[in-house]
């Protein structure tokens, strides 16, 4: 029995539009197009998109921060840092 809070996907080979993975919201994903896109469903000062799209052999990574505030403008040069490590690391292993 598997118990949780209404969180995941129904299909564990493929992803849909509504499906969470981790903190994440699938707004768009289609595999013709090659593509997908995540919104966080964290506490966030602001709104964050995270997307990836396959061009021949290569894939994309677009993360897209909109900050609200000055709260939003701190939060995000104060992570700014991180962001390099934190990306470059998660699409070293997908693309793996």
């Amino acid at each position: 029995m598997r118990i949780s809070l209404g969180r995941g996907r129904k299909n564990l080979r493929e992803v849909a539009t509504g499906d969470t993975l981790d903190f994440w919201r699938v707004i768009y994903a289609s595999r013709g197009e090659r593509r997908l896109l995540l919104y966080a469903e964290m506490k966030l000062p602001g709104e964050a998109w995270l997307e990836f799209c396959i061009d021949g052999d290569q894939i994309k990574q677009i993360a897209t921060f909109r900050p609200l505030g000055l709260g939003g403008r701190l939060y995000w040069y104060a992570v700014l840092p991180f962001h390099y490590f934190i990306f470059n690391g998660m699409i070293n292993k997908i693309a793996e």
